[in-house]
């Protein structure tokens, strides 16, 4: 269902995206740009200390016993 859903989405998207047409009227242009000096921040970082560890732990789950409404079992 989920997959299904997904590519009906991705199938919208695109159709939508070729639908659009674009022109360009003029053509951009780069700012001009004057840098000069600066210097990086002092930074001090204290890294966190992580554990990791592996542990194994028993989960009880309960037994379930479904019946039909019909009252008929099949395999």
């Amino acid at each position: 269902m989920l997959k299904r859903l997904m590519t009906v989405a991705t199938l919208a998207l695109t159709m939508g995206a070729v639908a659009c047409t674009a022109k360009v009227e003029e053509e951009g242009k780069m700012p001009d740009v004057d840098v000069s000096g600066g210097e990086m921040p002092k930074v001090d970082v204290d890294p966190a200390n992580v554990n990791v560890s592996t542990d194994t732990q028993t989960v009880v789950t309960p037994e379930v016993n479904v019946t039909p409404a019909g009252g008929s079992t099949t395999p």
